[in-house]
């Protein structure tokens, strides 16, 4: 497999014709950024009908600059003792884990990318634009069917509920993976803090979009921030639903996600959104944020199946970003014995 020829994203030349009643808002979007039929944006708009994914380039050797202390950086007393927490064996991973300067520099963190970057490989430098963004005395607004709603501070729920750490595959619906050590704790105990109603069916999750400190907030408004996710309650309940707050025995970094972020490593990547500031109870499914924007692109499961391709391109091949190697992608990224029953 690691042999695969891969053409590269400028080399394709088949470009699938789009009925412009599937796309909300993309023609605003492609006027907006200026791009071409053929160009490339990442997340709802990526071009190509190649089978196999694109190959990956090898990202340069950057460091991203120290997570900063103290400074418009979420802390509490006690937190440094924390990190590093305990590894939960149970969920030990069968591939080398990614290089941790690959994973902070290497990300699709949308609130956090200009305009002018967002249809070229910058797109994956949210890491540049993060130094303004102010996420001290961070606070979850809890809403809808549950017994405790109202402000939470985060410090408190994090020392109330404890930290592990679990090591997770990582599948974007671009087609590159990675092999992540998170921070943090299981959904469904954050989910029993608040106490939900039986009568909650799904939680939705609402994002930071500041445009003060959030340049692609600020410069690409045709977008409907700020991000919103759901769940259905099974799926957030289920035990490999995490929550995290770390990386790499370390608080999350800000183009990470900090300072609490969701991680379902069953589904794309999209599906674990970052930097949350709200979460509702709810009974019935929500909207969300990419399939509002592209419905036929994205549904509101987007589990990882390599037998469901985008509309765009087959999601039969993943490529690992540490090495380029290309291989099969695993229903469900491997995690079928965890999941595969909520979706009989």
């Amino acid at each position: 497999m690691a042999n695969i020829k891969i053409p590269k994203s400028w080399e394709v030349q088949k470009i699938k014709p789009v009925d412009e009643k599937i796309y909300v808002n993309r023609r605003k979007i492609i006027k907006q950024l200026g791009l071409m039929t053929g160009g490339l944006l990442a997340g709802s708009f990526l071009s190509g009908c190649e089978k196999e994914p694109r190959v990956i380039p090898t990202p340069p050797v950057v460091t991203p600059p120290p997570l900063p202390v103290g400074d418009k950086t979420f802390t509490f007393e006690g937190m440094n003792n924390l990190y590093p927490a305990t590894l939960n064996p149970k969920y030990e991973l069968d591939r080398t884990l990614s290089l941790e300067s690959d994973v902070l520099r290497y990300n699709n963190f949308y609130e956090f990318i200009p305009a002018k970057e967002l249809n070229n490989e910058a797109r994956y430098d949210a890491y540049k634009y993060v130094s303004d963004f102010d996420n001290r005395d961070w606070k979850i607004q809890v809403t809808g069917l549950a017994n405790k709603t109202g402000f939470f501070d985060l410090g408190d729920i994090i020392q109330s509920i404890g930290l592990e750490e679990r090591t997770y595959r990582h599948r974007c619906v671009e087609r590159w993976s990675m092999a992540v050590p998170w921070t943090g704790f299981p959904l469904s105990k954050l989910i029993q803090f608040f106490e939900p109603d039986n009568k909650a069916t799904h939680i939705r999750t609402v994002s930071k979009a500041n445009p003060a400190t959030m340049i692609g907030v600020r410069e690409m408004d045709w977008f409907p921030w700020a991000y919103f996710e759901g769940l259905r309650m099974e799926e957030a309940m289920n035990e490999l639903a995490f929550v995290a707050t770390g990386l790499y025995g370390k608080p999350l970094a800000k183009q990470n996600g900090a300072p609490i972020r969701l991680v379902i490593p069953w589904k794309y990547g999209y599906k674990s959104p970052k930097s949350i500031i709200k979460i509702e109870f709810l009974d019935a499914e929500p909207e969300t944020f990419w399939h509002q924007i592209a419905p036929d692109e994205y549904s509101f499961l987007s589990n990882v199946d390599p037998t469901t391709p985008h509309p765009a391109w087959s999601q039969e091949l993943e490529t690992k970003i540490i090495n380029g190697d290309i291989v099969p992608t695993l229903p469900y990224n491997g995690y079928g014995e965890y999941v595969a029953n909520l979706y009989k």
